[in-house]
C-alpha cells in the first residue's frame, strides 16, 4: 500500500515536471531567439538549457529536501552559491567556448550579466517545485487530520463495543461475587483503557510508555477471557523512555490478535506479543495470533482499522517504518518497524 501510494504520487510528479520542462523550453528558446525570427531549435539552446535544468533538478530533488526543508538555512545559501558558480563555469568556460569560440566566448560578461541570463528559467523550474511540494504537503496534513479523527473514531467502535465491555463486565461481576482481591485491579485496567483512549489519544503523540501501558492494560483484560482455552507470550524490552509515539498504533494490532483468536477458536489460542526498543529510538513490534477456518481472515487483512493505521503510519512515519503482515496456515503475524522521535 505505501509503495503504491508514493508510485502514484510520482508519476503525477514526473508528467508534471515534464510538461513544465517543455514549455519552459520553449519560452526560453523563443526568447532566445526572438518571436519574429526562425524559431527552429538550435543546438546550443538545447545544451544551454540542460545545463539550467539540471541545476534545477540538484536545487529540487538535493538542496531542498536535505537542507531547505530540514531547516539547514545557511547550508542551503552557501550550496546555492556555489552551485551558481558552477553553472556559470559550465556555461561560460565550455559552453560558450564550443558554440561561440570567436564572439560571446572571448570575454565575460560579469556575474551580474550571467545571472540574469540563468536565474529567470532556474528559478521558475525551483518555484514550481517548491510549490508543487507545499500543495503536497498541505494535502497530506489535511488528509492527516481526517484520518486521525476517522481512526480514533472506528478504533473506539471496534474496543468500546458492547461485547467488549459486557465481556469485562461480566468478568468483574464473577470476582465480585468471589470477593477476588482481583476485582480492584480489573476495574483500574478497564478504567484506564477507556480513558487512554477517549482523552489521551486525541494528542498527535504521546510518550511510548503510555502507549505500551495501554497495550498491557489490554492484554489483561483480554486475557482473562481467554481463561485455559490457549497461551499468552507477551515481552517488552525498552531502552529508554524518552521516546513518543503516534497514540493507538501498537493497540490496533494487538485487538485484532484477541479479537479474531478468540472468536474462532475455542481451545489452544496461541497469541505472542513483543516489543523491543533500542536507545536510539528504533521500535519493532511483532504481534502474532492464530486462527480457526472460521475466522473471515479478509477482515484481518482488510479492516477499517488496519486500514488506517497503515495509511496513518505513511503519513506520520514517511521513509521511517516498515510494516508486513503475513497470513498462512492459521497464523497471522504483524511485523512493525518504527524510527522513533524523542520527547522535546
Amino acid at each position: 500500500m505505501k509503495l503504491q501510494f508514493r508510485s502514484h504520487k510520482r508519476s503525477w510528479e514526473l508528467i508534471f515536471q515534464v510538461a513544465l520542462h517543455a514549455m519552459v523550453f520553449v519560452f526560453y528558446a523563443f526568447d532566445r531567439e526572438g518571436w519574429k525570427q526562425e524559431t527552429q531549435v538550435k543546438s546550443h539552446e538545447v545544451f544551454f538549457f540542460l545545463n539550467y535544468a539540471l541545476t534545477a533538478a540538484i536545487i529540487n530533488y538535493v538542496l531542498l529536501p536535505k537542507l531547505l526543508y530540514r531547516k539547514k538555512y545557511l547550508a542551503f545559501s552557501i550550496a546555492i552559491l556555489v552551485l551558481l558558480g558552477l553553472v556559470m563555469a559550465i556555461e561560460e568556460g565550455i559552453l560558450e567556448q564550443i558554440f561561440f569560440p570567436n564572439t560571446r566566448g572571448t570575454h565575460f560578461p560579469g556575474v551580474f550579466r550571467t545571472l540574469t541570463d540563468l536565474l529567470p528559467t532556474i528559478t521558475i523550474l525551483t518555484g514550481f517545485k517548491f510549490a508543487w511540494d507545499a500543495l503536497t504537503k498541505q494535502r497530506e496534513l489535511e488528509e492527516l487530520q481526517n484520518l486521525i479523527k476517522e481512526s480514533e473514531l472506528q478504533f473506539l467502535k471496534s474496543q468500546i463495543n458492547p461485547h467488549f465491555l459486557f465481556n469485562n463486565l461480566n468478568n468483574i461481576y464473577a470476582l465480585a461475587l468471589e470477593k477476588s482481591d482481583k476485582t480492584a485491579t480489573v476495574l483500574l485496567k478497564l478504567s484506564g483503557v477507556m480513558r487512554y483512549m477517549l482523552y489521551e489519544a486525541q494528542a498527535k503523540f504521546v510518550p511510548l510508555s503510555r502507549e505500551v501501558e495501554q497495550v498491557e492494560n489490554f492484554i489483561e483484560l483480554s486475557e482473562m477471557q481467554m481463561e485455559e482455552r490457549g497461551k499468552l507470550s507477551w515481552s517488552k524490552e525498552l531502552a529508554s523512555d524518552q521516546y513518543r509515539i503516534a497514540p493507538l498504533i501498537l493497540s490496533v494490532f494487538v485487538e485484532n490478535a484477541f479479537k479474531h483468536s478468540l472468536a474462532s477458536l475455542s481451545e489452544a489460542i496461541d497469541i505472542a506479543i513483543s516489543l523491543r526498543l533500542s536507545p536510539e529510538g528504533d521500535l519493532h513490534f511483532s504481534c502474532c495470533n492464530n486462527f480457526g477456518e472460521l475466522s473471515n481472515t479478509e477482515d484481518l487483512k482488510g479492516g477499517i482499522g488496519l486500514q488506517n493505521v497503515q495509511k496513518r503510519l505513511e503519513l506520520l512515519y514517511p521513509d521511517q517504518h516498515e510494516l508486513k503482515i503475513n497470513e498462512g496456515a492459521g497464523k497471522y503475524c504483524v511485523d512493525l518497524k518504527l524510527k522513533l522521535s524523542a520527547q522535546s
